[in-house]
């Protein structure tokens, strides 16, 4: 059991030392990065929903068997 419990705090002290080495991005740089992400999805959702109108009309002309 005292092997345990030595385990899992060895664990949570490493975890603490590598959390101090992590270097986090600046909150401009975040909210930057977030606006790009967010205007390159809807990008590619109107891209895809042009793209679905073109084969649906494309498609219309198909006749039904």
């Amino acid at each position: 059991m005292n092997d345990n419990l030595n385990g899992i705090v060895s664990y949570l002290k490493s975890v603490k030392l590598e959390w101090a080495k992590i270097t986090w991005p600046e909150r401009k740089q975040v909210i930057a990065e977030t606006f790009a992400v967010v205007a390159i999805i809807f990008v590619f959702t109107v891209a895809v929903y042009l793209i679905d109108i073109i084969f649906k009309a494309i498609l219309g002309f198909i006749p039904s068997v």
